[in-house]
């Protein structure tokens, strides 16, 4: 008998196993379906477009705040029975709020991720509350889970060192080992975020005179920073060998394929050199932002002024290098005095 080419290999039909991946794709629909009424689905809209055009947060904490009270009314949709309108949270308890937190504790989020959940839905609610809609005492009676005290981990100078330079770089490709390196040099040399570094324009240092660039940062923030010697003639080296054209208008930094240097390309590259050179997981492209401030930090730097470097809206996020230089400092200390 002639096997039935209908049937799949666990004896299930190809008509079944179509039935199942529509089920599956399904599924997966409904997580990015928003449960909720029409008023409340409206709201939502017009506070996430108050949120990036007002004001201006990145398009990343945008989409985290989307994702988090997505999740949110997922919850409440099962909490009250049905999909919530805005009459519903209307007088949410802090009681509902906890619920909803120990649900996404017992599903695997950490601290961080709940803290800003949490801060996301006071801030929907914050924004209905302004328009008469809803109280917003409950959330803000809450208190935010406890966040874990972690100091940054830079590299050490010496490391830092081999992992901007052209030489160490693993690509194959004369050009992209040349971009790497500009763009690794950068983030240790002048303290960018990577997306400050892939955003540049290619009009930006494009000549050598040009040893201060003005980098817009979170929350559409300018400010000023210096760009040592170093870089320029690594953007210089990247410039020469780019195969593409870069119009002054477009981006500097780009792909194999010519488009948008994406930086997963980084990321990935950097987790290839980490590997080569022995370096634990904590040395990523951000950690070299983290490796500016510390040893500017060490070689006497004042914390305002690294502030203003890193564009920190407030002293208290810089103060946290203090703590990485004491360690650095105990460190030594430990390992070097004959009587410790």
């Amino acid at each position: 008998m002639h096997e039935d080419k209908c049937m799949s290999p666990k004896g299930g039909s190809s008509l079944g196993t179509t039935a199942r991946m529509k089920q599956d794709w399904k599924h997966t629909m409904q997580e990015f379906l928003i449960p909720a009424k029409p008023d409340l689905q409206a709201a939502r809209e017009s506070w996430l477009k108050m949120l990036a055009r007002e004001r201006r947060l990145s398009p990343e904490t945008v989409e985290a705040y989307e994702r988090d009270t997505r999740q949110f009314l997922h919850f409440l949709t099962g909490h009250c029975g049905g999909s919530p309108g805005i009459s519903d949270i209307a007088n949410l308890r802090p009681a509902d709020l906890r619920g909803f937190l120990a649900a996404r504790r017992n599903a695997g989020a950490g601290a961080r991720t709940l803290g800003r959940g949490l801060a996301g839905i006071r801030s929907l609610l914050r924004f209905l509350e302004r328009r008469g809609l809803v109280n917003a005492a409950g959330a803000a009676a809450l208190r935010a889970p406890r966040q874990p005290k972690s100091l940054p981990k830079p590299l050490t100078a010496s490391d830092a060192k081999h992992v901007v330079s052209v030489e160490g770089q693993l690509a194959e490709e004369p050009w992209i080992a040349a971009r790497n390196a500009a763009v690794l040099t950068l983030l240790y040399g002048s303290g960018l975020r990577i997306s400050e570094a892939l955003g540049l324009a290619a009009a930006d240092l494009a000549l050598a005179t040009d040893t201060v660039l003005r980098v817009t940062g979170k929350g559409s923030k300018t400010r000023l920073v210096p760009v040592l010697p170093v870089a320029l003639r690594a953007i210089a080296e990247y410039r020469r060998l780019c195969p593409y054209h870069l119009d002054p208008k477009g981006l500097l930094f780009r792909g194999a394929r010519g488009g948008p240097l994406n930086p997963a390309i980084v990321q990935r590259d950097m987790a290839k050199l980490r590997s080569a050179l022995n370096l634990p997981d904590t040395a990523t492209p951000h950690a070299l932002r983290h490796s500016f401030a510390t040893h500017l930090l060490g070689r006497g730097g004042d914390l305002r002024t690294i502030q203003e470097l890193l564009g920190h809206a407030s002293l208290s996020t810089t103060q946290i290098y203090t703590g990485v230089d004491t360690a650095r400092l105990l460190e030594i200390y430990e390992s070097a005095h004959p009587r410790a």
